[in-house]
């Protein structure tokens, strides 16, 4: 079963300096992670249900399976993408694993 790794990054104190880093380097990174199938990531823009925008970017990434999954976030560029990801995410930043139906 298809997996992905969601990452909900909230919001950081400066967003250009964020996004400049994040999109030059940190999905360059990413993109090198191997067994990756697909990576997407956006920015949002607005709660459609009127409340709070506590979330600033959202990235998904996929794989064949948990083992894919798994192997990759051991691999060297895993690693490293991770190391990033504990540098430039802002506290309060998520991580979850979600098995596609």
């Amino acid at each position: 079963m298809a997996v992905k790794l969601v990452v909900l990054y909230t919001q950081p104190d400066d967003a250009e300096a964020f996004d400049d880093h994040y999109l030059r380097e940190h999905m360059t990174g990413v993109a090198a992670i191997p067994g990756l199938q697909r990576a997407e990531s956006g920015r949002f823009v607005a709660a459609a249900d009127g409340g709070e925008l506590s979330w600033y970017r959202i990235a998904e990434l996929w794989f064949d399976d948990e083992a894919a999954l798994q192997s990759a976030l051991g691999s060297e560029q895993g690693q490293a993408t991770a190391a990033d990801y504990g540098a430039i995410a802002p506290p309060g930043s998520r991580l979850f694993v979600v098995a596609v139906d």
